[in-house]
């Protein structure tokens, strides 16, 4: 046997046990990342979905799974992460760029129409000309969630959730009178207690040329009544994201405002019985539209200065995540919304309630609302938001003046 030849050969050995004791060989199969923090039934839906992808490539490519908790050097970027807005910072450790979605798409030739999307769907992802810039994968709506025993117990009636926010406040202060250390709490709240109390009360968001309206008459107005609950210990502050779940998920405190995707946690712990309703709205306020809420939350982000096969893979994975059957399965296990009509199809086949999807359609069709883009710094925005407003339960400031200043701080250009 010839030198070139015998070579030839051990090769070819090589890879074969290589193969048989499952060993990587040189022509190694295309791998990204996905960064994510979520847990329990969430996570669980997560790897299922991935699991079910990776088995479609056959072996030839791969979706790795990072759970936040588990990632030692968060400067070492992955290809695609789950995320809030205003969370880059807890995930990276820095603030990384993104490629919008839209363009990763095209570049791999496969579809990703925006009209497929449901209207308010779209407006939480997309930038301002309407190009898809995240997958909206884990949305969700601002509701108020009540703890029915301890409702009973305070003489409330347990069916009958607060309506308004001066419901709310005579609900907190029967709950504080009998003992509630947490009568009510909140997570998000610059989306949940700003945003949406605008878009509530047909105050605008955002005016042209690009500038935030968060300091109008009814944004002081709900800041101050907030104050004033907390100094009374009606309402506790526990942090500007998800902190207050866990103290209602605990059963700690009676009410929570915050997203609808909670459910599917609170009845998988089966601690108490609860009930979802409504966001609250000001019934003093001339033309109120207390329907007109927000969907935001979670999307699936693309980072940029990754090489083509790894952005082709992504871009295969974002194909198999929008199927309508796999649609239909993340959003039966996680309670986040369905993104597309065929989403809501699949749902409907599945034996869904037909009237909770009718009336989910009927929001997420609504007419797009002049919001604060991640292109103008909705991360930012939030941020100065929840600063302001700290200082406001710190009795550093009063409401207008905390207002005042983020705005201030908001709408002054960055150097």
């Amino acid at each position: 046997m010839t030198p070139y030849i015998e070579r030839i050969a051990r090769a070819a050995a090589g890879a074969t046990l290589a193969f048989l004791l499952g060993a990587p060989v040189a022509a190694s199969a295309q791998e990204i990342a996905l960064r994510h923090a979520l847990d329990g039934r969430a996570r669980n839906a997560l790897t299922d979905q991935v699991l079910r992808f990776n088995a479609t490539l056959r072996g030839k490519g791969k979706v790795v799974l990072q759970g936040l908790s588990g990632v030692d050097n968060r400067h070492e970027l992955p290809q695609l992460a789950l995320l809030l807005p205003d969370d880059a910072m807890d995930f990276f450790d820095t603030l990384p760029r993104y490629r919008p979605l839209y363009q990763v798409m095209a570049e791999a030739k496969q579809p990703l129409p925006a009209k497929r999307f449901y209207t308010q769907i779209a407006d939480a992802a997309d930038d301002s000309t309407g190009r898809l810039q995240t997958l909206p994968l884990g949305l969700s709506l601002p509701v108020l969630f009540w703890n029915k025993e301890v409702f009973r117990k305070a003489g409330l009636d347990p069916e009958q959730p607060p309506k308004t926010w001066w419901e709310v406040q005579n609900a907190a202060g029967a709950l504080f009178d009998h003992g509630s250390a947490c009568p009510f709490t909140t997570s998000r709240f610059a989306w949940v207690h700003m945003e949406n109390l605008n878009t509530q009360h047909n105050e605008a968001l955002m005016a042209k040329p690009e500038r935030a309206l968060f300091n109008g008459l009814i944004n002081v107005k709900h800041l101050a009544l907030l104050s004033s609950w907390y100094k009374s210990r009606y309402f506790r502050y526990y942090g500007p994201r998800g902190e207050g779940d866990e103290r209602f998920l605990s059963g700690e405190c009676g009410m929570l405002t915050g997203a609808s995707h909670l459910y599917a946690d609170i009845a998988a712990a089966g601690r108490f019985p609860f009930g979802v309703a409504a966001l609250p709205y000001y019934d003093d306020v001339f033309g109120a539209t207390p329907r007109n809420i927000l969907p935001d939350g979670l999307s699936l982000h693309v980072l940029a200065g990754f090489k083509k096969p790894e952005y082709q893979l992504a871009a295969q994975f974002v194909s198999f995540l929008m199927k309508p059957e796999n649609q239909r399965d993340w959003v039966k296990a996680t309670g986040f919304l369905p993104m597309t009509p065929q989403a809501i199809a699949a749902l409907r086949s599945s034996g869904a309630p037909q009237a909770l999807l009718d009336a989910a359609e009927r929001r997420l069709s609504a007419p797009r609302v002049l919001r604060a883009k991640a292109g103008f710094g909705l991360e930012r925005l939030r941020r100065i938001l929840d600063e302001e407003t700290e200082a406001v339960w710190r009795d550093e400031k009063p409401a207008k003046e905390a207002l005042d200043t983020a705005m201030r701080r908001v709408n002054t250009p960055q150097k």
